[in-house]
């Protein structure tokens, strides 16, 4: 079974057909997803990438981090699940994480005190560890997506963005954080209604600063003011962005209403 450890940071920059690669955190650091939310990690944390798709996670340049390059036929998995693999983070710290993490990382550090023979049976034992990993993962993805669930998590969601509209700090992270998933998870549950998270939020706000701006006809609020109310931080940037949305300008709107 062909197998081999390469520390760099950050992983590998080309995808191969033969192998997937696991990162194992060496230090604290951060994932940043493909799309461009930034994940905390702990040391021991893993993570599955396939640098070559689309959206590929990277990590930031101070994370140090261990790869290891895993045959993909030894993971036997559809192309689909190689899709839903890629991204996917196990905390090193409980559960089948825990013990993964550990044994990977025993291995990348002892590979000059074993035999060869001794090196490939814990490498088989590393790959049998590595498939119930894989195989937990995808099958925890499954269950926690059920329509009902979906539904229930997203309009939870919703309801928690339009509390807090107003906060210029609201961002994926912290909407992920405050209803207990991860920023994947909340990607994929926006991501059948055809909008991202990011989109949904700058829409939510654009609507709240056009219905203020309708009931102010006589200017008695600036747009600034306006925009600085529902969390946008820059005039400039809100004035782009209602125009994008509305087909004009904030102060035309505004004039005309």
């Amino acid at each position: 079974m062909s197998w081999q450890i390469q520390a760099v940071s950050p992983p590998l920059p080309s995808r191969s057909e033969e192998f997937f690669h696991l990162a194992l955190a060496a230090d604290d650091s951060v994932l940043v997803t493909g799309e461009g939310d930034e994940i905390p990690l702990e040391a021991g944390d893993l993570v599955f990438c396939d640098p070559g798709r689309p959206r590929s996670p990277r990590f930031a340049d101070e994370g140090r981090v261990t790869v290891f390059r895993l045959p993909r036929r030894c993971l036997e998995l559809s192309e689909a699940d190689c899709d839903r693999l890629a991204g996917m983070t196990a905390r090193g710290g409980d559960g089948l994480g825990a013990l993964v993490s550990g044994f990977l990382a025993e291995i990348a550090t002892g590979t000059r005190d074993h035999s060869p023979n001794v090196l490939h049976r814990l490498t088989r034992t590393a790959m049998d560890l590595l498939v119930v990993l894989v195989m937990e993962l995808l099958q925890t993805e499954r269950e926690d997506f059920s329509t009902a669930a979906r539904d229930e998590l997203l309009a939870q969601v919703r309801n928690y963005i339009e509390d807090h509209l107003a906060d210029p700090d609201l961002s994926p992270q912290a909407i992920a954080r405050a209803n207990h998933i991860s920023v994947r998870y909340l990607h994929r549950i926006f991501q059948r209604e055809g909008v991202t998270v990011g989109q949904w939020l700058r829409q939510r706000r654009l609507e709240s600063c056009r219905q203020d701006l309708r009931r102010t006809p006589n200017r008695r609020i600036t747009v600034s003011a306006v925009a600085n109310r529902w969390g946008f931080v820059s005039a400039s940037h809100f004035s782009r962005a209602f125009r994008d949305e509305f087909g004009m300008s904030p102060s035309e709107w505004q004039a005309l209403r």
